[in-house]
């Protein structure tokens, strides 16, 4: 008896059971719960470690606040940086008196290209900070080096530019301030970068609180990347790129009457210096650089499309560039008023581009449409010459379909066959584009001149974009300069 009511206590206590395996679940589903939680913390870090290694590092490591490179330039004699052909560009030297210092061969010519190191740096010896402080000069010899406690050598950069090519372009800007840019349409290799006005890096540390303070000619601002300006007629080809693509079957039927002056909404559009331009057609608007007839596209166009246009060729985005730069901007929307449609429509207005910007723009026309990436290394390598790392050129994307980059260089060869850009005809090579006279300030007619385009029209090879501050017209002064750009580039060939 006392064993049968041991045995029915005990399943009264135990038998059903129920209610702890309920609670067993309700502990294992609240397990399961907060592994996956830290498994998807676990597997969002490491993806932000991939991204952060991927396309953030280089930037972190190359601040000028990040004191490893402090660490670094005890431990590494800084590498050199060399032109295309192996021209010695920067380099570690050393004074009468002993003492280590940074030396530029080339003073003024590569100011802004290559930059210098001191000061938070700029150009090529910040982009390549970290590579020019990194040693990979054979491991027994490191190793030696540092049981001596001495400095090893860091790796050296090739660059891209071309000494003869920024040559020309550093002396067809000659007394302008401006800049000037030259870069292969099909890999994005930089092959000349100049801005004026101009410094001379041996002597940034020395002078660096005048050149610094003076706000007038701002020398230390690299104008090819960083200067802001309004496109002027160079802009068209963005206008004219919003009128294709909302009239893609019917883009021959346009025409216009240019009388000289247009008025829209109690707003006035002038042509440059009054030119009367009588009937045109599309064609013969962007030839002419119509600004009456280009005006008056802006009010047939969609600005909702436009804005998406102009966005999708890079404004008021990031630009994939390795140095320093400003990004262009583009305002209009529907809240804008008449004047600023008008003014957007021609390349004035509040619209703002840098040369980069504009040259960008151009090689992807004369690319099909696919822009490649920017880029002024070429390779690294040890201070022994074996090869470290090796650059390629690499495709941001297309930004315009192959029929549109058609159109746009069909309308290009025209500015030079007959309208603004003439001064590149009848020359050993071809070449096709675009002029701007770009009105700045309060005073009426002062313009900055412009030019961007490509030489080769059959199979596009150099992209060169101009800007001179305050010359006035394109097609008088920025195109004459672009001609010696390219001449120089043919004569090598």
């Amino acid at each position: 008896m006392w064993n049968s009511r041991k045995k029915r206590n005990r399943k009264e206590l135990i038998g059903p059971g129920e209610p702890l395996k309920r609670e067993g679940g309700r502990r294992n589903r609240e397990l399961y719960g907060i592994m996956y939680f830290f498994t998807a913390i676990f597997i969002a870090l490491m993806g932000y470690f991939v991204y952060y290694v991927q396309f953030r590092s280089t930037k972190a490591i190359n601040s000028s606040y990040n004191m490893r490179q402090q660490n670094l330039a005890k431990l590494v004699i800084r590498g050199n940086v060399y032109s295309a052909g192996g021209d010695v560009l920067a380099e570690q030297a050393r004074t009468k008196d002993g003492k280590e210092v940074r030396y530029y061969p080339e003073r003024e010519l590569f100011a802004h290209a290559v930059g210098y190191a001191t000061h938070g740096g700029c150009g090529v010896e910040k982009a390549a900070n970290i590579s020019l402080l990194t040693s990979n000069a054979p491991l027994s010899e490191r190793l030696r080096n540092e049981m001596a406690g001495q400095r090893n050598y860091g790796d050296n950069i090739y660059t891209t530019y071309d000494k003869k090519l920024q040559q020309a372009a550093y002396l067809a800007l000659g007394k302008y301030q401006g800049a000037a840019i030259a870069m292969e349409a099909k890999t994005g290799k930089i092959l000349a970068l100049v801005s004026k006005p101009d410094f001379d890096p041996n002597k940034i540390d020395e002078e660096w609180d005048t050149i610094n303070a003076d706000s007038d000619s701002s020398a230390l601002v690299n104008r090819a990347f960083q200067g802001l300006y309004p496109p002027g007629s160079t802009f068209k080809i963005v206008t004219l790129l919003e009128y294709l693509r909302e009239n893609p079957d019917n883009y021959t039927d346009y025409r216009y009457d240019c009388k000289g002056k247009m008025s829209y909404d109690g707003v006035s559009v002038v042509c440059y210096h009054g030119s009367v331009h009588g009937s045109v057609d599309l064609y013969e608007s962007f030839e002419k650089s119509c600004n009456c007839s280009f005006a008056n596209m802006g009010t047939l166009i969609n600005v909702d499309r436009f804005k998406r246009t102009a966005e999708g060729l890079l404004f008021n985005g990031e630009l994939p560039l390795d140095l320093a730069y400003s990004k262009s901007s583009f305002v209009l929307s529907n809240e804008s008023d008449s004047e600023e449609l008008l003014q957007t429509a021609i390349g004035q207005g509040n619209t703002l581009v840098t040369p980069i910007h504009m040259a960008m723009i151009t090689a992807a026309a004369a690319n099909d449409g696919n822009l490649m990436v920017p880029y002024e290394i070429d390779h690294r390598s040890n201070y022994k010459g074996s090869l470290i790392e090796q650059y390629y050129p690499s495709s941001y994307g297309r930004i315009m379909t192959k029929e549109e980059a058609t159109l746009e260089r069909e309308f290009m060869e025209r500015v030079v066959e007959k309208g603004t850009g003439k001064k590149l005809r009848g020359l050993s090579y071809t070449a096709a584009g675009k002029t701007g006279s770009a009105e700045y300030g309060t005073v009426k007619g002062n313009s900055h001149a412009w030019f961007t385009g490509y030489s080769n029209v059959e199979d596009p090879e150099l992209v060169v974009t101009v800007i001179l501050e305050g010359a006035g017209s394109g097609g008088d002064y920025a195109v004459p300069m672009a001609r010696k750009i390219f001449d120089a580039y043919y004569a090598k060939k």
